[in-house]
This record gives structure tokens, sequence and C-alpha cells, in this order.
């Protein structure tokens, strides 16, 4: 097993010598109280509503058998539509609104940080400064132009042009996934420039004088270089567009039902006056499966992807 390689300064070296500081065991602690929660509501999937609502959960072994009808009744076709089409419905949603930022993110990221054109500063500013625009703020009217499109009648001659075409999205994956790929941009502009205009300009240099251009660079270069830090941002922009609800319940609403994706559904199955509020133990560990893969998969490029361009050495 290689070495740990330790920071030499930067916030990485400090966060590293607080870590330094804390006991292993006080460090268990805090796992164990964080875990706490989550380890009752694992529990609690096992049992059914009477046993949940009268019986603690860490009592479970003692006193209630433990039973995967939850499991059974939230995975089946009759709940809500189903929560295996909701699960779909998500992948469908995550997956395009996680790949097309990234994709579209590192070129425009690497076109800042490396390429020189008139008004450069100001366009990264301009779009860096869009993280401010609330995403509540902007749901209805991204709605009207999805379902509508946009029109405006010119002055004195009394005609109307198109400014926004009409999509027809309402009420699809599409909608949502847009949607979170248009706001995730901004954000992910501004991470991978401050990682790619970091990298050593000496490898830059080098490639332009073997004769490679802008968008070999990129390819050969840029790309590998940039793994940790476009995985980092993909675990996050892969949970926000999984867990989201008020997008999805915006753009597909009532105009779709078998559209909606596991969130809307889970907040669904608990019926009226919350009668079958003990399914959404079970339905909250289906839906939290996934994101749970997708973490460890790409865990070991977490924390690099983290610390990219705030430590040296």
């Amino acid at each position: 097993m290689s070495a740990l390689r330790v920071p030499s300064g930067g916030v990485g070296a400090a966060v590293y010598r607080v870590i330094r500081t804390i006991p292993t065991g006080a460090l268990w602690i805090i796992v164990a109280i964080w875990a706490l929660p989550t380890v009752g509501l694992f529990a609690n999937s096992f049992r059914g509503a009477s046993e949940q609502r009268t019986t603690p959960w860490w009592l479970m072994l003692r006193d209630a058998e433990l039973t995967l009808d939850n499991y059974a009744t939230v995975l089946g076709t009759d709940v809500q539509g189903g929560l295996v089409q909701g699960v779909i419905n998500s992948f469908a949603i995550a997956l395009p609104a996680t790949v097309i930022p990234i994709a579209m993110a590192a070129f425009a990221a690497y076109a800042f940080a490396w390429m020189d054109f008139r008004g450069r500063e100001w366009l990264f500013i301009g779009t860096v400064s869009l993280l401010a625009v609330p995403l509540q703020t902007a749901l209805i009217p991204l709605l009207q132009l999805y379902n509508g499109g946009a029109n405006q009648t010119l002055p004195f001659i009394d005609k109307t042009i198109a400014v926004f075409p009409d999509l027809s999205l309402t009420g699809t994956t599409t909608a949502v996934w847009l949607t979170h790929a248009g706001f995730a941009m901004p954000l992910a502009i501004f991470l991978l420039h401050n990682f790619i205009s970091g990298l050593p300009k000496d490898i830059f240099e080098s490639a332009r004088i073997d004769g490679a251009d802008h968008f070999q660079i990129f390819v050969r270069l840029v790309l590998p270089l940039s793994i940790p830090v476009l995985a980092a941002f993909a675990i996050f922009q892969f949970l926000w567009t999984w867990n989201d609800y008020l997008i999805a319940l915006t753009m597909i609403g009532p105009f779709a039902p078998d559209k909606m994706p596991a969130t809307v559904i889970i907040a669904a199955i608990a019926g009226d006056f919350g009668r079958y509020e003990h399914l959404l133990t079970a339905g909250a560990f289906v839906q939290a499966f996934f994101p749970i893969i997708v973490f460890f998969a790409l865990q070991r490029y977490f924390v690099r992807g983290i610390l990219a361009g705030s430590v040296k050495g």
C-alpha cells in the first residue's frame, strides 16, 4: 500500500492537521451518532404499521417479527404507479442532468482558462453571476416557456415574432433534466475553471510546440487530469437531481403521473392522513440505494476532487 500523500499547504494541509488532532474514538462516536437515525429508519422498514407506531425500533428483535411486506408493497404497481417506474424515471432525469452539464462545462471552463478571445473576462463574470439567480423564482417562467414559448410584438409594424419556440415539454422528463442542466452549468463552469486554470502552464506550451490544437490538448491532457474534479461534481449533481422533488413536481405535476420520479412517488405513498406512512421507510431505502452505489463507485476521486485547486504540493 502506497504511503498517504499529505498536502504541503493550503486548505488541505489545514484540514489534515485538524483531523490528526481528533482521537479515533471520538470520530467513531460522531459516526455512530450521525448514522443512528438511518439505522432506525432501516430497521423500521422491516416492521409493520402497528409495530412502528407502538414499539421502539431497538426492541424490534424482541417484540416484533420482521417482514418484507413493506418492500413488496412499494415495489408493486398498485402504489402510485409503482416505485420501479419511478426509479426508471429518476434515471431518465438524473443521467442526462449529470452528464450534459459536465460535458459542456468542461469545454467552457477550458475556453475561459486557456483560450484568448475578446470579452473573456466579462463573459466569465456574467456566467458565474448566474449562480445568484434563485431556482425557485425561475420555475414558473420556465414552465411557461416550455409550454407555449415566448412571443414579442414589434412596435409600429404590428408584427409578432417567436422569441422562444413552443417545445411542448410540459409533463416530460426532458423538461426536468433540462432545467437541472441549465442551473447546474454556472457552478460546474466555475468549479472546473478553478481547477483547469491551475494546471501547469508548461504542459500546454509543450503541447503547442508539438503541434497540438486546443481540441487535442483538451481531450488528451485536460480531461485525464481533471477526472477527480469531474467525478466530484458528478457525485454532487447526481445526488441533487436524484433527490429533487420541487422541479419534478412543477414541470411534470398532474400532466403525466406516469413520468413522476421516485421522490414524488414516495411522497405520495403515505396516502391521505398518513394512512400508509409505514411504507415510507422502505420507499426511502429503495430510492437511496442507487445514490449509495454511485457514491462508493466514485468515492476514491471524491476527496481529491473536493481539494482540487485548493492545495499545493
